[in-house]
């Protein structure tokens, strides 16, 4: 659940910070309900059915729909690697290092991680960074202190809801179902347990968000349309140097955590809606990674980017969504586990809810 602030949810959620201050924060407590909903029933379907979306999906709809489920994680997981490596180009600019330098560093650094495939040692690897982002974040966070500013307020500017619909699909992103119901089902973990860590995962990572929110407070808008230059000038000018750096190594924490869990994600998820051998998941790792290594460098704007990635997620989620919603409502895939009445209705609109942000958004924008 702490993959779910990553480089991108940092982003968004600074972009609003420096563009409405404090007007977000509301937003972001109110997706903690989706976000739970949405990520309970996907451990659920793991932890009864004891296999991932991806491979139940292949089971119990025919080929071309479990194609079409495979091809939606395989676009969701290439949008969302630019992404993380964009924030990886962004987090080590702040120390000087180049994207050009970067960015192929990082690559191998993820490659070599993920290709292990001992999932219990990566997990513990995940652990440490997830600790990295979390300790970075509060830093900054507490260099930063509280701002007065107020807590509720809106807008009807284009712009205000292009960022509600960055916020809700960097935090409800679709590689986390496929994520997280096979990895309670490599775990073996009870439905229990897994509610109950959802609900702890939802309410830390946007509690994160939340302070990620209050740290971009007052940095200055100007920074999304921004290159790597004036980005580290836009966060030094109202970070100063060292919560700069510190929220730089956050940020990179954030994207490599991602990224692993994008990795492991797609590995269940694609191989297991297209039938493939385990062994191929090394060539899916590298195929989905390396075109999303050079658009970075291609693409100068990189927040404006990632804002625009986020967006697209919203959409994306409608695939894996309906797909989830229908297996963990089928008795014959979770028993006495299946969703019924309240469950199953908080699910579909909790899906319905963050779909409708996008289509506003759109709507506002146009």
């Amino acid at each position: 659940m702490i993959a779910d602030v990553d480089a991108a949810s940092i982003l968004t959620a600074l972009a609003s910070g420096a563009s409405y201050r404090y007007e977000f924060i509301w937003f972001l407590v109110v997706l903690t309900v989706p976000l739970f909903f949405i990520q309970e029933a996907s451990g659920r379907l793991g932890a009864v059915s004891g296999k991932g979306l991806g491979q139940l999906t292949r089971e119990r709809f025919p080929p071309k729909v479990a194609s079409t489920a495979a091809i939606s994680m395989a676009v969701a997981d290439v949008l969302t690697y630019i992404a993380e490596y964009a924030g990886i180009a962004l987090g080590l600019s702040l120390f000087g290092i180049p994207p050009i330098v970067s960015l192929p560093l990082a690559f191998l650094a993820h490659i070599g991680l993920v290709a292990r495939g001992h999932y219990a040692w990566v997990e513990r690897v995940l652990i440490a960074i997830s600790a990295g982002v979390v300790v970075s974040l509060a830093v900054v966070a507490f260099h930063r202190g509280l701002l007065p500013y107020p807590l509720l307020a809106g807008s009807t500017s284009p712009s205000f809801f292009l960022l509600l619909a960055a916020n809700a699909g960097a935090v409800v992103m679709p590689f986390m179902l496929y994520f997280q119901s096979s990895a309670t089902a490599t775990k073996g973990t009870s439905v229990r347990i897994s509610r109950q860590s959802t609900l702890l995962g939802a309410l830390v990572s946007e509690a994160l968000m939340v302070v990620v929110v209050m740290i971009g407070a007052d940095v200055g808008g100007a920074f999304t349309f921004a290159t790597g230059a004036g980005f580290s000038a836009a966060l030094t000018a109202g970070l100063g140097q060292y919560a700069t750096y510190a929220l730089g190594a956050g940020l990179v924490a954030a994207a490599f955590l991602a990224l692993v869990v994008i990795s492991l994600g797609s590995a269940w998820g694609v191989t297991e809606a297209l039938g493939l051998s385990p062994k191929s998941v090394i060539w899916i790792y590298a195929g989905e990674s390396i075109p999303a290594v050079f658009v970075p460098l291609l693409f100068p704007q990189l927040v404006t980017l990632v804002l625009a990635l986020m967006v697209a997620m919203v959409f994306i989620l409608v695939v894996p969504g309906i797909f989830l919603g229908r297996l963990t409502s089928d008795s014959r895939v979770m028993g006495s586990e299946a969703s019924r009445g309240l469950w199953r209705g908080a699910y579909w609109a909790s899906l319905a809810f963050v779909v409708s942000v996008g289509v506003l958004a759109v709507a506002f924008a146009a």
